[in-house]
């Protein structure tokens, strides 16, 4: 077909078709969204909530290589509408039982450049997501090399986020006014907020004169949280402020209008590649919420992934507690390489089994235990299915299935995704073969070729390896990961994640700050599970450089390392950092014999339901989780003393519970005596409430 025929015949489609309607509301009205395109065909979005505009007039589209257009010049060929409400059960999660409550319209455009596009709007209570979905015509490959999404904030407000980094999440989180932020990664929580006039009626001080209406104002907060969903095949997006410095001088810093940046290739410019003449991008979302826990408890990240592909008895995706020959590396006094420190030996494996079995914990971690580790610092080189020699890995494992304890494997890569690929499938049914079930990657060191670690390339990285372990029945906890997007629906296998900064932090930096436990449940955890690795009773007394309490842990120490926490809050964060895999990361001598470590030992990781009751960034929370019949709680604050009252009304109607508190002593303070702590026990129902006192840096942690 000839241009001038192909063109012909477009602009009599165009005419011959129209848009009935544009926008969209969330079943409960309460959040709407309006599609736009201008007369050059460019297209654009904005947001109510509460009949006030929260998002402004943002852009969409995306900008790619050989002249293709995938921004403008399009019209609106047909406007489809549909709702759903169904509910769906997990294997594992926060929630076992999730409800799918959305509105959806999905807006059908072309353009005369034979781009055909649908963008897909979801609209939930919770919030809302957007794709877009594109076919070209007569085109065999497509080369990104720019998103153009905007999120065009219309008030200002406060902020939680990391930077911008394609590298690495492991960064400190910063609160900060949303005009001052200059890039940041997801998720990207804030608030804004406010003033909002209504009328009041009151009497004058003669009460026989008639009342008369005045205008008042109150403020109103919208708690958000900006991120992507079901990222599969494609880069990664931060954000960053779409203005130029001058620009932003112009406007004396009130812009809060964030466009997304994908993770390049290594050439800088382009961001994905498509052999083919289509591709779907990740959903983008915004979590709304008038309450900053609104948002822990919000399943629109999983609603937005496709349902579970895995098929037949899938009773070996298990959650589990663990312990693991991993601290004592980051500490010093072990090490991963074979010699005198080495943990992963034969001897201790056995003795971490025997702590495992005798305390109710399910399985066992061994880092160090394969060949490669004396290549550190290179082009590491590991053998995954090479054992060192001090690590009898046939009777480790016969011992552990003696004792009814599961093994969980190591795959550290150091980077080199290639060596990893060359031998995925023979590790994978090698591991299998030998009994273990589940396998914690490693992605730390640069990546060949010049990759990031968050790119397009990685990603698909990542997606071999959960497909791979899916095949041969093998669960995964990945370390340096690319940020959870609720993939876990899809491929339960898939169950936590690093992604942020852990424990090991602790153990050779000034370590992280007692905000950092109360700030990843609103930022890194609504984006999926987190393997934190809590639990570290070891806590250094007092970290003022020339107090004689002050000694060294080990050579890692820069001579300010401590966890800043009490030890309460280490109890309380098995609970508020959720993981279905959740270790007991210290190593265990620290644990044999110690009262409080009967939480551990009584705690369940595979929870049915899940509720965030209180809580506000930075500052403190209250979340509580059922397993079977039992109830836990964690509560946990910031660098400051503080008193919450809980009302028990999760627990079950009719029932009595005995209550174990595990709460800071009255002299406990993460500085200066942060091992003081007390446990009480009282029974309590339905109608009481309970009275938490915390100290600075302090938590309490309750079983019912």
């Amino acid at each position: 077909m000839n241009r001038i025929l192909q063109l012909l015949l477009l602009t009599l489609f165009f005419f011959s078709c129209t848009s009935h309607k544009t926008e969209v509301s969330s079943p409960d009205k309460n959040i709407r969204l309006a599609f736009n395109i201008d007369n050059e065909g460019f297209m654009s979005y904005n947001i109510k909530v509460n009949d006030s505009i929260f998002i402004d007039d943002s852009q969409l589209g995306f900008e790619a290589k050989d002249g293709l257009n995938l921004s403008n010049s399009f019209e609106i060929i047909k406007t489809e509408f549909s709702s759903k409400d169904e509910t769906w059960n997990q294997i594992w999660g926060e929630n076992k039982t999730i409800r799918n409550h959305y509105n959806e319209m999905a807006i059908h455009l072309a353009n005369i450049d034979s781009t055909y596009l649908v963008i897909r709007f979801r609209l939930f209570n919770d919030g809302l997501g957007f794709r877009y979905e594109y076919r070209i015509k007569d085109t065999d490959k497509i080369i990104l090399t720019d998103e153009l999404t905007t999120f065009n904030i219309k008030e200002n407000g406060v902020s939680w986020s990391i930077p911008a980094s394609f590298e690495t999440y492991e960064l400190l989180y910063r609160t900060l006014p949303l005009n001052e932020v200059e890039d940041a990664n997801t998720p990207f929580t804030f608030k804004t907020t406010r003033l909002q006039d209504y009328k009041t009626t009151s009497l004058s001080v003669n009460e026989s004169i008639s009342s008369e209406s005045v205008s008042e104002s109150e403020s109103v907060s919208i708690y958000a949280s900006i991120h992507e969903a079901a990222l599969t095949d494609f880069p990664e997006m931060t954000l960053r402020l779409h203005q130029s410095k001058d620009e932003r001088l112009k406007a004396k810093g009130k812009s809060r209008q964030f466009k997304v940046q994908l993770a390049p290739y290594p050439d800088g410019k382009t961001k994905a590649i498509f052999e083919k003449d289509n591709f779907i991008s990740p959903w983008r979302t915004i979590q709304i919420s008038d309450k900053a826990v609104g948002l822990i408890n919000s399943n629109l990240i999983l609603n937005l992934n496709e349902p579970c592909v895995l098929e037949g008895d899938l009773s070996w995706i298990r959650p589990m507690k663990y312990v693991g020959v991993w601290w004592g590396m980051h500490l010093g006094v072990e090490s991963w390489v074979m010699g005198d420190r080495h943990g992963a030996t034969t001897e201790n494996a056995k003795r971490y089994i025997d702590f495992a079995a005798d305390n109710n914990i399910d399985a066992v971690l061994f880092e160090g235990w394969n060949e490669g580790w004396d290549s550190w610092g290179g082009r590491q080189n590991f053998d995954f299915t090479k054992a060192y020699a001090d690590f009898d890995i046939d009777e480790i494992m016969r011992y552990a299935k003696e004792k009814d304890i599961e093994v969980i494997g190591h795959h550290e890569t150091g980077g080199n995704i290639i060596n990893y690929e060359n031998q995925l499938e023979e590790a994978y049914r090698w591991t299998k073969e030998k009994g273990i079930n589940c396998v914690k990657t490693g992605y730390a060191g640069g990546l060949p070729d010049r990759h990031n670690h968050h790119g397009q390339h990685n990603v698909r990285h990542y997606r071999k390896v959960v497909e791979t372990a899916a095949r041969h029945h093998i669960t995964l906890d990945v370390h340096e990961p690319i940020k959870p997007t609720g993939i876990r629906r899809t491929y339960p296998n898939m169950m936590t994640r690093e992604g942020a900064r852990g424990m090991e932090w602790n153990a050779w930096s000034e370590g992280n700050p007692p905000e950092h436990h109360v700030m990843l449940p609103f930022t890194r955890l609504l984006a999926g599970p987190m393997d934190y690795t809590p639990g570290t009773f070891d806590i250094l007394f007092d970290n003022t450089r020339n107090s004689p309490l002050r000694k060294k842990w080990n050579s890692n120490d820069k001579g300010n390392s401590r966890v800043n926490t009490t030890l309460a809050k280490q109890l309380a964060n098995w609970v508020i950092l959720y993981s279905p895999l959740q270790m007991a990361s210290d190593m265990i001598e620290h644990y044999e014999g110690h009262p409080a470590f009967q939480f551990f030992r009584d705690f369940n990781p595979d929870c049915d339901w899940s509720e965030a009751l209180q809580g506000e960034p930075g500052e403190y929370v209250a979340i509580v989780r059922r397993a079977g019949e039992d109830f836990f709680l964690g509560a946990a604050t910031n660098g400051s003393a503080r008193e919450i009252e809980i009302p028990l009304t999760f627990l079950e109607k009719g029932k009595s519970y005995e209550a174990t508190i595990y709460s800071d002593g009255d002299d406990a303070h993460w500085e200066t005596n942060p091992t003081s702590y007390k446990i009480e026990k009282k029974t309590v129902s339905s109608h009481d409430t309970l009275f938490i006192k915390m100290a600075a840096g302090g938590g309490c942690a309750v079983v019912f």
